[in-house]
């Protein structure tokens, strides 16, 4: 279960980065814009999301600021930082690296089983 985390974690970081390139917001929010756009099939908990920006925030990628909504009510906002901009593309590098690889390797597995097969 470690390794799922570990990988959800990371994904996380991706995500979070990616929205916050896009407009400064609050973890909530995050959550929302995550379950709606993957129709609920990404499972990721708030509680990944905090870890992962509270993570982020501790590596100085991102910052955090109140902002007043409504009369007496105040939400967190976070905001990409230049560090954060440039870890975000290196992640997304990766990631792009990672997908296109993987799915190399299933395709190549998947044909050279069934080339086996029809021998």
């Amino acid at each position: 279960m470690a390794s799922k985390n570990y990988f959800l974690n990371g994904v996380a970081e991706l995500l979070i980065l990616s929205i916050l390139k896009k407009n400064d917001t609050y973890i909530y929010d995050i959550k929302k814009i995550i379950s709606e756009i993957s129709n609920n099939t990404l499972p990721m908990s708030q509680n990944t999301i905090y870890a992962a920006a509270y993570k982020l925030e501790n590596e100085n990628k991102i910052t955090e600021y109140p902002k007043l909504v409504g009369k007496k009510r105040t939400r967190i906002y976070y905001h990409i930082e230049d560090a954060g901009m440039e870890y975000l593309e290196k992640l997304t590098s990766d990631y792009q690296m990672v997908t296109t690889n993987v799915g190399n390797i299933l395709k190549f597995l998947a044909n050279d089983k069934e080339n086996t097969s029809n021998e």
